[in-house]
């Protein structure tokens, strides 16, 4: 994987890594909130390696994105940016898309106007999210605000937030999700003012924006679901499914809500074979 940049939405310079044989079927990539396009580092060069070619980007706000001067983090800033990601490609792409990247990809998957895709992955994330775990979320984004003195102390934090998975030998991972400030702490690489967003919409009017979507899309589409998720229940799926008929749906049943990082191999082989049987 290489790095590469974008221009989203009015020249806003957007961050990628991407990989791939150039002749491979596009794959799009969409971490959740508060993550990098690194999430998806292993996932990634699984798909460069079985013949995609990936598109990993960091979103506006994220990783080594360029910072919104107007901290516009809506729905709509993030859908803008991935059109003109998109319109930069000469075959339509699979979307596949976490959380925050899964609502942004749904939207532009089901909205005007209309974008050529080959398929949308949706991990995680269906019109009703549990409000509880949107804001279990919030509330870690929100803490340790004046950062962190140590990596250790930052894996420390991200253990006792996800207390379920088994914690790595190094921390040294963690560095490409972490920025360095003047005053040497280390602090989450995202924009604090994300939060000033529709992280926390009314529930609502979000939720039928994009029930409508659901209900507008006209791609191949699985959903992939966390079974120990803290944010789609079952009801949530089966909302989701009367929503999209025809979509696949699949539990990987060691994971919660950050399904790839908590069981790559099992979100890996449920991506790669639903590509794989694309008409």
């Amino acid at each position: 994987m290489h790095s590469h940049t974008f221009a989203g939405a009015a020249g806003l310079r957007l961050a990628a890594s991407v990989g791939g044989p150039m002749e491979g079927q596009p794959v799009v990539l969409l971490h959740g909130g508060g993550q990098t396009r690194h999430a998806w580092r292993h996932a990634a060069a699984d798909l460069a390696r079985a013949g995609r070619r990936v598109i990993s980007l960091d979103l506006r706000g994220h990783g080594d994105s360029a910072w919104s001067d107007e901290a516009d983090y809506s729905f709509d800033g993030f859908a803008a940016d991935l059109r003109e990601v998109l319109a930069t490609l000469t075959e339509p792409p699979a979307l596949v898309g976490a959380s925050l990247g899964g609502l942004t990809s749904l939207l532009v998957a089901g909205e005007e106007p209309p974008v050529e895709l080959r398929a949308l992955v949706l991990v995680d994330v269906v019109p009703r999210l549990e409000r509880e775990g949107v804001m279990q979320i919030v509330r870690f984004m929100l803490a340790h605000a004046d950062g962190f003195a140590s990596l250790d102390e930052a894996a420390d934090a991200v253990a006792a937030y996800l207390p379920h998975r088994p914690r790595p030998e190094s921390a040294a991972g963690l560095r490409k999700n972490l920025r360095e400030g003047a005053d040497g702490r280390l602090r989450w690489h995202w924009d604090p003012k994300l939060l000033l967003g529709e992280r926390v919409p009314d529930p609502e009017p979000a939720i039928a924006r994009f029930e409508a979507a659901c209900r507008r899309v006209r791609v191949p589409t699985l959903l992939v679901r966390g079974a120990r998720s803290e944010m789609v229940t079952e009801a949530g799926v089966q909302d989701f499914l009367r929503l999209i008929p025809a979509a696949e749906y699949i539990d990987v049943s060691e994971a919660g809500h950050m399904v790839a990082g908590d069981d790559n191999d099992a979100f890996n082989v449920a991506v790669k074979n639903f590509l794989a049987r694309l008409p």
